[in-house]
């Protein structure tokens, strides 16, 4: 999938990867997607809560050896 911003949350523990992707989705147009890269486990569930809670759409996600990659669409 093709991403208008990648963020690179590599190495960050809870919650660095949600402080980091909202500032990041912040930059973004509506209809863009954002990349994100985390190897904290807890990304996942923390992510999916977050675009759940703030209306922007989680479009995919894979697991990439130790790297989660998340792909989301800025509402």
């Amino acid at each position: 999938m093709k991403a208008d911003l990648v963020l690179n949350a590599k190495g960050l523990a809870c919650p660095m990867p949600i402080v980091k992707t909202k500032k990041a989705i912040h930059t973004l147009e509506p209809g863009q997607v954002l990349e994100v890269q985390a190897t904290d486990q807890g990304a996942k569930n923390d992510l999916t809560a977050w675009c759940k809670s703030t209306g922007n759409e989680l479009v995919d996600f894979t697991n990439q050896g130790d790297v989660l990659v998340f792909w989301i669409k800025k509402s």
